[in-house]
């Protein structure tokens, strides 16, 4: 069912239109010097790889393949050397797809360089991964980056009814209630591969449950005076769920979908949604995240973004860590789940995470002085003739377990590192600190 030119392929209008530049590659017959390299990037199952055979049935160009998973720099300059020869003795142009362009190594896209920048081939390249990141800027900059997006349910639909009635498909060979295409649509989640090979494993279903039928059937037709056409086996929703076990995320581990997914847990924990939260924590279950990474994440969003304003936070997280650690998966997903509920509710405050940063920013900055001499260790020989410890007051020898002392350093006396907010337990908190300071810098201009 792949298509044979562009105007077949179906979604990515955006980057389709008359004079874009994938039309002006397919159009180029002559092999001119008209089309600009490409990289394409985008999920599995958006037509990367369609595109560019497209391109190469509606091209005049010499069109060759290459994969990133087992090509070599030896292959690249290969393809190299025979392109430049076309192109100088028969003036034939060469159209190069580079698949999985971010699985080649730096010295393997340098190999590209000279091709690319000369002229001799067109490269088309495609990449699930961020370009930005998994392709060296050179080559970037040379190239055309064209974003492909998932495809829309219209799309998927329209992919999956041309595929039940083409010759090329399944030619009518089986019937589909609305309600399994529209799940065989949900369950690819904008993925045309995954769309039709999940089409593909109903209809096999289909036509296993429908020949079981017709040999029970067997004897009553024979029986029959008039013996009528046998029925196209159906898919239905249930052959649909017994085909395609569940919907397989789009998440690379080690790509955007990792940060991204992870990014929108923390923000909705941070933005108190934990309908959110426990949403895209169930993505990164579902999709294989190491468990001690969201745990990670748990105990450090407890920290930064609930802090005092609820300290029992910090202790839920470190438990729902350990026990993961200690009873794994799939058991883990219950004590995950209840602390990141318990964080997203719970009362916010970024106070602990500013007075760090700003008093480390201090530091860096050489905001700071010499540790003032009552504070300073009066244990060892010969301190305190050096006046160590002298003028310390012990707290505890005041009724109020506090008193009337300088701890910071001369310099920075009068500095303020943590200000708690009025939200939750720091709204107490506040209230006694505003006492212990007027306590503490007591007569400090």
């Amino acid at each position: 069912m792949r298509p044979r030119s562009l105007d077949e392929v179906v979604g990515q209008q955006h980057l389709l239109h008359p004079g874009s530049p994938l039309r002006v590659l397919a159009a180029d017959t002559e092999g001119g010097g008209g089309a600009v390299s490409v990289i394409l990037w985008g999920p599995p199952g958006t037509g990367k790889t369609t595109l560019a055979q497209a391109i190469a049935h509606s091209s005049g160009r010499r069109f060759v393949e290459l994969s990133a998973i087992t090509a070599g720099v030896k292959d690249v300059r290969t393809v190299m050397e025979r392109a430049l020869n076309d192109r100088d003795l028969y003036g034939i142009a060469t159209v190069l797809f580079l698949d999985e362009i971010h699985r080649f190594t730096k010295a393997q896209q340098d190999a590209l360089l000279p091709g690319v920048e000369n002229g001799w081939v067109t490269l088309v390249a495609a990449t699930t991964e961020n370009p930005s990141f998994s392709v060296i800027s050179p080559l970037l900059s040379r190239s055309l980056l064209l974003t492909l997006e998932p495809l829309d349910d219209s799309d998927l639909r329209t992919l999956l009814e041309r595929a039940l009635t083409e010759p090329r498909g399944l030619d009518g060979a089986v019937e589909v209630e609305p309600e399994a295409l529209d799940a065989l649509v949900q369950l690819a989640s904008g993925d045309a591969r995954r769309a039709l090979t999940g089409l593909e494993a109903a209809a096999a279903s289909a036509a296993a449950l429908e020949s079981c039928d017709s040999a029970s059937e067997e004897t009553v037709r024979e029986e029959s005076a008039n013996v009528e056409a046998p029925a196209r086996p159906v898919i239905t929703p249930d052959v649909v769920s017994a085909a395609v076990n569940r919907a397989l995320l789009r998440y690379d581990r080690n790509g955007d979908q990792h940060y991204d997914v992870t990014s929108a847990f923390i923000k909705s924990m941070r933005g108190s949604d934990p309908d959110a939260a426990i949403h895209y924590l169930a993505r990164m279950i579902e999709a294989g995240e190491d468990p001690r990474f969201i745990a990670r994440r748990l105990i450090v969003h407890a920290a930064e973004d609930v802090g005092l304003a609820d300290p029992r936070a910090l202790q839920v997280a470190v438990a729902a860590a350990e026990a993961a650690q200690l009873i794994g998966l799939p058991e883990a997903r219950i004590p995950l789940a209840e602390a990141t509920i318990y964080i997203a509710t719970a009362p916010k405050s970024n106070a602990v995470i500013s007075a760090i940063d700003t008093a480390i920013a201090d530091v860096k900055a050489g905001r700071f002085g010499p540790v003032p001499l009552h504070l300073r260790d009066a244990h060892y020989p010969g301190a305190k003739r050096m006046g160590h410890g002298k003028g310390y007051i012990y707290p505890h020898s005041d009724p109020r377990g506090v008193s009337t002392q300088q701890y910071l350093p001369e310099e920075i006396r009068e500095r303020v590192y943590y200000s708690p907010t009025t939200h939750g337990n720091e709204r107490e908190l506040a209230e006694r600190l505003g006492k212990l300071r007027r306590i503490t810098r007591a007569g400090q201009s």
